[in-house]
């Protein structure tokens, strides 16, 4: 199931709209973009700090300000427990420079789990695979960077790139992988043993 999570950073437009069927969480301040559009969520979750008031309901769940999880990793374990296995995350870039880094952190978290997370930016979308690839198809343009995240990251495929990559290792501390982009062919990023996190420029 697919899950859709709005919260309290920049809004640059809906890339991939809400579908019938999904499941909607506002995390914290995301309420308020949500309530702009006329879009009811399921559930609305934080500690709402940054929403500045404490909504009321039977699907709001409150936390105290002081806790070991983002908002916004609060919203993907909620929607885990709904059954979601993909995310369209939205807000979680733009602000805060720190939660941007969290959220990037917790796509890969979402890998490792077995999920797919999207991470909606200005003019990019970023995800991340562990041990796994992502395929792309005939047509795109633009740029498209993949960073290691964690340890190595062993046999690194990369196909249809202009700099493409054959069972190559990249490491955490060396940017490798950065300002690739796409030949208009199909396209496909692999790892055999690792954690990769990818963006491209989605216009």
């Amino acid at each position: 199931m697919r899950c859709y999570i709005f919260g309290a950073g920049s809004f640059f437009g809906l890339i991939k709209p809400p579908l019938a069927g999904s499941l909607i969480i506002a995390a914290d301040g995301g309420l308020s973009y949500l309530e702009k559009e006329g879009i009811r969520p399921d559930i609305i979750c934080g500690d709402f700090d940054s929403l500045g008031k404490t909504p009321f309901g039977d699907n709001v769940v409150c936390v105290p300000v002081e806790k070991d999880d983002t908002d916004m990793a609060l919203a993907i374990s909620l929607g885990k427990k709904k059954g979601a296995d993909e995310f369209i995350l939205y807000g979680g870039t733009g602000g805060r420079p720190d939660h941007t880094m969290a959220n990037y952190q917790t796509l890969c978290h979402i890998a490792k789990e077995g999920c797919r997370g999207y991470l909606i930016g200005e003019h990019y979308i970023a995800t991340a695979i562990h041990n796994g690839k992502i395929a792309f198809p005939k047509g795109k343009t633009g740029t498209i960077s993949v960073f290691c995240m964690g340890k190595e990251a062993i046999g690194v495929s990369l196909k249809g790139l202009k700099y493409p990559l054959d069972n190559a290792e990249l490491f955490p501390d060396v940017p490798l992988g950065v300002s690739n982009s796409f030949t208009g062919e199909a396209a496909e990023i692999s790892v055999h043993d690792g954690t990769l996190l990818i963006l491209w420029e989605e216009l």
